[in-house]
């Protein structure tokens, strides 16, 4: 992890947050190459769930709610962590990442080891939303909260989607967009953050067919992960033991990744049956029900919610992405991102930056392309370190422009994975790179 964390920040993946002024505890920013990785994760996501579906709408809802909201959804009375303070270090932890011994009432504290008796050192709750505050006069009637999560919004308008689509049982609404938590534990870089991105999904069905639909997401989902990339054997689906099961939830199944750190959820895939829209129907007075026009009777549907982090699924793409391997006696690192994945598709090298004629064809072909494709232009090392460069950020071909190039009118493009070579007219050169990026 370390490895690939030394990569991010050198070649502009993840930087830490506010980073000039010591930065602050486990906020990140997406550099140049990060921003294009996450975008490309979200607009595959969003592209699989939406318009490859006609069963799918999307949607984007604002990050402030009526404070209502959370007190129906429960968040306001239920959404905290217990935690338990180390009398020894001072450290402070979920009472569940406390290391276990054979009495139940005895923990040992992960920083230093010491014993925690629950019987003494009793865990306290706190709340994971964060307040602020509405209007220039800040007082209790104007407190409101950064949403913990996107279902809401969903749910909030699932009358104004059904006037305004039609849709028929069952359908999904789905959208991206920031969420908020108060994590007291958070780490593994851009894992466990206050500040997260999720794409999730609200699927509306029938309750006699809720199993169903719970069994075909969690299947769908799965697979997509493995469609754009990783390997089948570092993901895993776990059940939810009854004792871990949220207060809302019929059935709940995790979607794992086996990161350097650990075995870690990437994306919950929910049966929330009817709870939702019975809460806001009861808080709002608003009847949250769909009509069947097949049985001519009123029914509130079941919600099947897929949800998965943005930035978790950003980190696992990048950690197996990561390759090392032993090339003429040196190592090479090459991040093997899928074609959709990867943030830049071609790179553009000019043999030589002290000959104007060939600096000029270089950029030429660079503009031209980056009209249909995502690519840059680089001069500023030796054509080897700009090869090794263009391996670290994951970059599907480099597009190299010789001496010879000004005789033939070709160019040599350098596949990443096989480092295999081949010449190809510059006139063809956009054709031939979009039918490899199409290419299985």
């Amino acid at each position: 992890m370390d490895k690939i964390l030394s990569l991010c920040k050198r070649r502009g993946f993840i930087f830490q947050s506010s980073e000039i002024y010591g930065g602050l505890a486990n906020t990140w920013d997406y550099g140049p190459l990060g921003a294009e990785l996450k975008r490309n994760v979200k607009n595959l996501w969003w592209k699989s769930v939406i318009q490859e579906r006609m069963d799918m709408v999307g949607l984007d809802c604002a990050i402030l709610m009526h404070p209502q909201v959370w007190k129906a959804s429960g968040h306001v009375d239920g959404f905290t962590d217990p935690l338990v303070d180390c009398k020894e270090c001072k450290s402070r932890y979920r009472t569940d990442h406390l290391t276990a011994t054979p009495d139940p009432n005895i923990k040992i504290c992960p920083s230093c080891n010491s014993k925690i008796d629950l019987r003494v050192s009793v865990p306290r709750l706190f709340n994971l939303m964060m307040k602020t505050s509405l209007g220039p006069v800040e007082d209790a009637g104007s407190i409101t909260y950064l949403r913990p999560e996107t279902a809401q919004g969903i749910f909030v308008n699932f009358l104004n989607i059904l006037d305004t689509t039609r849709k028929k049982l069952p359908f999904g609404v789905a959208q991206i967009g920031k969420a908020f938590r108060n994590e007291i534990t958070p780490g593994n870089s851009t894992f466990r953050t206050r500040e997260f991105e999720q794409m999730e999904i609200e699927y509306f069905v029938k309750p006699e067919e809720d199993e169903r639909w719970y069994k075909s997401w969690i299947e769908e989902r799965f697979n997509w992960y493995i469609n754009y990339g990783i390997k089948k054997e570092n993901l895993r689906i776990r059940p939810h033991e009854k004792d871990e099961l949220a207060h809302y939830a019929k059935a709940c199944s995790d979607i794992e990744y086996n990161f350097p750190f650990g075995w870690s959820e990437l994306e919950g895939i929910a049966n929330r049956a009817d709870f939702d829209l019975k809460q806001h129907e009861q808080f709002s007075g608003k009847e949250m029900l769909y009509f069947d026009s097949q049985e001519n009777k009123k029914i509130r549907p079941h919600i099947i919610e897929p949800s998965g982090g943005v930035d978790r699924a950003t980190l696992a793409f990048l950690v197996d992405a990561y390759h090392e391997e032993k090339v003429k006696e040196e190592t090479r690192v090459v991040l093997k991102f899928s074609k959709e994945l990867a943030p830049i598709k071609a790179a553009i090298l000019p043999l030589l930056k002290n000959r104007p004629q060939l600096v000029g064809v270089a950029k030429d072909i660079a503009e031209d392309l980056m009209k249909d494709i995502r690519v840059v232009y680089d001069d500023t090392a030796a054509i080897g370190k700009l090869y090794r460069r263009q391996d670290e950020v994951g970059t599907l071909y480099c597009v190299t422009v010789d001496v010879q190039s000004l005789e033939d009118s070709k160019v040599t493009v350098r596949d990443r994975d096989t480092m295999l070579q081949e010449r190809v007219e510059i006139s063809g050169l956009k054709e031939y790179l979009l039918d490899k990026l199409k290419s299985e």
